[in-house]
């Protein structure tokens, strides 16, 4: 089942994409919900991010670029982070490059939404506590790093976290392909399998430290071939199964307001 949230004239609505329309549906989509009766064609529409998440964290340099290169012991503390919720967008929507630069990265992931309450959750029943999953784009500005190694200014500008185009429900994360496409040209393309941290662990590991609750949202990491874009440039993030998630990137002064 694929949700999303979409937005036709001012009002902003919540449904199931079927083929070429939506059934908007009400209630909350983590517990109870149900049809409201009223279709809207996907040419009408503006899809936006398929969710507004309760909190955003990401996990760095896990993907390796062929599985005899996966180490043979598992990172002790691996590296995780936080983003902002005022930094997610939805498809199409434009990415920012801040003000004083004229480079960032893109960082196509998969990205899983928590649909209960999790809490020192075994890796056996991880997915147990998995909504669904969606596209993620982890925009970032190394330029902006602290040198003691801390990443939260560039990870964390409005617009740097793409999402969409919907929430699949019925996905097999561990059959898929992280793809992404610059300019038409294919960057990344790699399969799950080569996450050095795997997505049971890395689920489990972050209950045992913190509390997970519905519409908690996991970049599970990029695969090698991420690189640096500027303005003009179009980022395609796929996963067959949830689809394409394209946003086109332009410099800060471009998107200001003039009075």
């Amino acid at each position: 089942m694929k949700f999303t949230r979409f937005a036709q004239g001012s009002s902003i609505y919540t449904g199931v994409i079927t083929e070429n329309e939506i059934r908007e549906i009400e209630g909350d989509i983590f517990a109870d919900w149900e049809y409201t009766g009223k279709i809207f064609s996907t040419a009408d529409v503006t899809l936006l991010a398929p969710l507004q998440p309760n909190q955003i964290i990401g996990i760095g340099a896990n993907y390796v670029s062929k599985l005899e290169d996966l180490p043979s012991e598992l990172p002790e503390i691996p590296v995780f982070f936080f983003k902002p919720t005022s930094s997610v967008i939805g498809p199409e929507e434009e990415i920012i490059i801040p003000e004083g630069i004229e480079k960032v990265k893109f960082e196509s992931e998969l990205a899983i939404v928590i649909g209960k309450e999790a809490k020192n959750v075994p890796e056996s029943e991880v997915l147990d506590y998995v909504f669904g999953y969606t596209v993620g784009n982890d925009v970032t500005a190394p330029q902006f790093f602290h040198q003691d190694g801390h990443w939260t200014i560039g990870k964390s500008f409005d617009t740097f976290t793409p999402l969409g185009p919907v929430i699949e429900t019925e996905l097999d994360p561990f059959a898929v392909k992280v793809e992404a496409k610059l300019n038409g040209i294919e960057k990344q393309n790699s399969e799950t399998e080569l996450m050095i941290i795997p997505i049971r662990r890395m689920v489990s590991y972050l209950t045992n430290v913190m509390t997970l609750k519905p519409g908690d949202v996991i970049l599970t990491g990029s695969p090698v071939g991420a690189e640096f874009v500027g303005a003009g440039d179009v980022i395609e993030c796929e996963i067959k199964g949830i689809g394409t998630l394209r946003n086109t990137f332009v410099i800060a002064k471009e998107h200001a307001n003039t009075y």
